[in-house]
């Protein structure tokens, strides 16, 4: 099939400008456009992952490879080479595993907030599953499974998630990008969640217990590494990224003050200002 994508900055642009976006578990393309207008001298793809395709099943992966593998078969489909990637969260450890396959199909690799937990984490959490005990221990699933998915208005939406603690350091313009990005309208008025939480479920299910590889493979990496961090990110640990340099030491980790792990949002122009100073550096 052909992978759906949004392009952002349409028009022309240098040679090298071209970036291809990974988004995260429950945040649509959409929801990071106050990011991409600020990189208006980039062209972005921004690839729509599998939860958000037509009659996509969640039961349909065990693990997070597949996500790679549609990564890669974009790419080929675009003829994407020697692109600069950069992916969120769910969608930086997409990016990293097709870095680490295919380096020479990328000049940079930009990880925001990857999930990317430190090896001890990651034993301990196959356990976890090995005893079927990740659906009651993960601190995301039980408020996935219990989301409101239908709301009546707009301005009720907009009213609910403004009172919500993870948007704390959104501005009005990053809510309001985040509701266009997660909702579609119904032939009624009302609005429902675009992401279906069967799906936002299954991707937290399924991370992490495949990922001591890639801390195996990370010493190898071929392509310039960026990780930007939110200092308050219980996602992307500040060990993590000391452990990181410690196995790729050309790597780069960056912290952006008073953000969590949905800095793009919260910070979009310390992100932009962070992208841009890297991939001049190249």
């Amino acid at each position: 099939m052909k992978i759906p994508f949004t392009t952002y900055n349409q028009g022309s642009h240098k040679e090298g400008s071209q970036l291809l976006f990974a988004h995260a578990n429950g945040y649509p393309p959409d929801c990071y456009s106050p990011l991409f207008k600020l990189l208006n001298n980039y062209q972005i793809s921004a690839i729509h992952q599998r939860p958000l395709w037509e009659d996509s099943k969640p039961q349909d992966i065990d693990d997070w490879n597949p996500l790679t593998d549609d990564l890669l078969h974009f790419m080929n489909a675009e003829e994407m080479d020697q692109v600069n990637g950069i992916g969120h969260s769910l969608g930086g450890i997409a990016l990293l595993r097709a870095a680490l396959r295919e380096p020479q199909r990328f000049s940079s690799l930009i990880l925001i907030d990857p999930v990317l937990f430190p090896p001890y984490f990651i034993r301990l959490w196959n356990i976890l599953r090995i005893l079927k005990l990740i659906d009651y221990i993960h601190p995301l699933i039980p408020a996935a499974r219990r989301r409101r998915r239908v709301f009546k208005s707009r301005q009720s939406l907009t009213v609910s998630y403004r009172r919500k603690s993870v948007f704390k350091y959104f501005s009005d313009e990053a809510l309001e990008a985040t509701i266009d990005g997660i909702t579609c309208p119904l032939e009624d008025g009302s609005f429902k969640l675009c992401y279906s939480p069967e799906w936002e479920v299954q991707i937290y299910s399924t991370g992490v217990w495949r990922d001591l590889e890639l801390w195996k493979k990370l010493p190898k990496l071929e392509v310039p590494l960026l990780i930007i961090r939110g200092a308050e990110s219980d996602t992307f640990f500040e060990s993590t990224g000391r452990l990181v340099t410690k196995k790729l030491p050309s790597a780069k980790v960056v912290n952006i003050e008073k953000s969590t792990h949905l800095l793009p949002m919260e910070k979009p122009e310390a992100v932009k200002d962070e992208i841009q100073k890297f991939l001049s550096t190249l």
